[in-house]
């Protein structure tokens, strides 16, 4: 198991730039609660990226994660990293997160979609960000509206940590790899 494979199955599964890019940010995110928590930041980093490699071919539940899953197994990926991806959908009750990494994992990925979501809408872009405008946004329910609330706090409260310090932890990784996610202000001329 090694990011190289883990991204070109991304690739081969995934045509969507934005789709891609979600995933990258879900990686980014893991990586550095990975790190904070003195975990496998490989590890983690992997779950992070490809949590939804399968979701543009099947997304509809439970065949993503489902199909995903499978494909996973039969690469011989570690039961461990099989199971957190299979945790991030609530609709498997045969899936509950128990480790630290399943819940960093449903903590992160509606919130790093919300926060590309409030970068996007934001001259600056992701740069200067704070928790605060997050949340701001998060009221508004018309504004990203696909994007679940519930599982957000619900994420945050789960992995133990204080909303608005997730919130802006989560930033804080982005903003480290804002060209690579598309989140950078653009150049003024």
């Amino acid at each position: 198991m090694n990011r190289d494979d883990a991204f070109a199955l991304v690739c081969e599964y995934t045509q969507s730039e934005s789709l891609r890019r979600h995933m990258l940010s879900v990686e980014v995110a893991m990586r550095a609660y990975a790190k904070k928590f003195n975990e496998d930041e490989e590890k983690w980093g992997i779950v992070g990226l490809l949590h939804d490699f399968d979701y543009e071919r099947w997304p509809n539940p439970p065949d993503h994660p489902l199909k995903g899953s499978e494909i996973l197994g039969s690469l011989g990926y570690p039961e461990d990293v099989i199971y957190a991806i299979k945790s991030h959908a609530d609709y498997l009750e045969d899936c509950s997160r128990v480790s630290q990494m399943d819940k960093a994992l449903y903590a992160c990925d509606e919130l790093a979609g919300f926060i590309t979501a409030c970068a996007a809408v934001r001259p600056e872009r992701i740069n200067g960000m704070k928790a605060k405008s997050v949340r701001k946004k998060m009221k508004q329910k018309s504004f990203a509206a696909a994007v679940n609330r519930e599982d957000i706090i619900n994420g945050a409260e789960d992995l133990g940590v204080e909303l608005n310090e997730h919130i802006q932890f989560v930033i804080d990784a982005m903003a480290e790899c804002a060209d690579e996610l598309g989140l950078c202000a653009p150049a003024v001329d």
